[in-house]
């Protein structure tokens, strides 16, 4: 499949263990890692980082394919990232292969894999946790609406968030802002009294202790002056708590409203936020980029149109999309929602089960998608 070459692999990549069975060469210091000859790179970000002279020269070498993997970051967020490390250009000019965790424009010679669909179920907690959802779907009497997370702060959410607390929806959602910082974009204009609101800092606040997985339930945070405050590390310890399944906000709220990562750029990217929602079987709407509903049916999950308007996943003005969404969580927050909640019951059901039946399929489809690529790159 390599043609008599090695597969040299960065074993922090996230691909790493569903290409193990057919890596000649593994490092995981490639400052002090001898380059192999002839070989198929694959190298993950920090390496990349930490090695980018190195790894540039490589490309450079006879008989030498490089990929720079990032499957925990996709779409927008992964072209930033090739920006700043100076190797767009190569990458467009297919010199440097890509493995992202979303899809890209066709400039990019890459591959894509679903990082955060594939591990979702890799977590003990998150197993226990779903046997819980038949509560969501028992109590009916709820202290709030729906869910409403924001980590790190970006217009789209910051847009929303205001938007809410200007309806007064805001404070019928259990909801976070771990990021209070200003988040400014062209694609969105919010002026009240002379005022952008884009332009203004956000009120911090994370969950209740009892809504919170039970490993950061007592972590310390000190915010410190609000423009410049950013919490998540310090709620997370410097880990990826946003992985974890708490089974209490959901069965204490009717739906989900996920604000994804990606929302301007074109092109999907799933991530944990979407993961957790689909394992949980909670009812959902996702505030993310054109097409992303569309692009989760293709993939075999179900959404709840008929029950929602999902009409808004196709409207490309950025800001006129996410006026739609408010406009239907407020709708939404108006109905009986227990008729709601009785509705999504066997769509949840069925996209709980599918994602079970997915992940392995996402694993094994990768290699043979992998060696294709390189079979047919030039």
């Amino acid at each position: 499949m390599l043609d008599g070459r090695n597969l040299v692999v960065d074993t922090w990549s996230e691909v790493y263990h569903v290409l193990r069975p057919w890596i000649t060469h593994e490092y995981w210091d490639m400052a002090t890692h001898d380059v192999v000859p002839n070989s198929v790179y694959i190298v993950g970000r920090k390496q990349f980082v930490e090695n980018s002279a190195k790894v540039v020269a490589m490309l450079d070498q006879p008989g030498m394919t490089v990929f720079f993997d990032n499957a925990a970051e996709g779409s927008e967020t992964l072209v930033s990232q090739l920006q700043m490390l100076g190797v767009d250009e190569l990458a467009r000019q297919h010199r440097l292969l890509v493995i992202g965790g979303g899809d890209m424009e066709t400039a990019y010679k890459y591959l894509r894999y679903d990082h955060f669909l594939s591990v979702i179920l890799n977590y003990d907690e998150n197993i226990a946790a779903m046997e819980h959802t038949p509560e969501i779907f028992s109590k009916t009497d709820k202290p709030y609406k729906f869910f409403f997370l924001n980590g790190r702060a970006r217009p789209h959410r910051k847009y929303l968030y205001e938007r809410f607390r200007e309806s007064g929806v805001l404070e019928q959602s259990l909801w976070t802002m771990l990021d209070s910082r200003p988040a400014l974009r062209r694609w969105f204009s919010m002026e009240r009294n002379g005022v952008n609101m884009m332009r203004t800092t956000s009120e911090l606040r994370w969950l209740d202790p009892k809504y919170e997985f039970k490993f950061y339930r007592d972590s310390k945070i000190h915010p410190g002056p609000a423009e410049r405050t950013f919490v998540k590390t310090e709620l997370f310890n410097n880990q990826w708590g946003e992985i974890y399944l708490e089974p209490a906000p959901y069965i204490d709220t009717y739906f989900s409203l996920v604000t994804e990562t990606v929302y301007e750029y074109p092109y999907s990217f799933r991530t944990e936020k979407t993961a957790k929602v689909l394992a949980i079987g909670h009812p959902f709407i996702v505030a993310s980029s054109v097409g992303f509903y569309r692009d989760l049916r293709n993939l075999g999950f179900r959404t709840f149109d008929g029950i929602i308007d999902e009409s808004f996943d196709m409207i490309e003005n950025h800001q006129d999309r996410m006026d739609r969404i408010h406009d239907i969580v407020q709708d939404l927050c108006a109905q009986d929602l227990t008729s709601f909640l009785s509705a999504c019951r066997d769509i949840c059901k069925y996209n709980q089960q599918y994602l079970q039946e997915l992940v392995p399929r996402i694993r094994a489809d990768f290699p043979p998608q992998f060696f294709n690529l390189i079979a047919t790159h030039e």
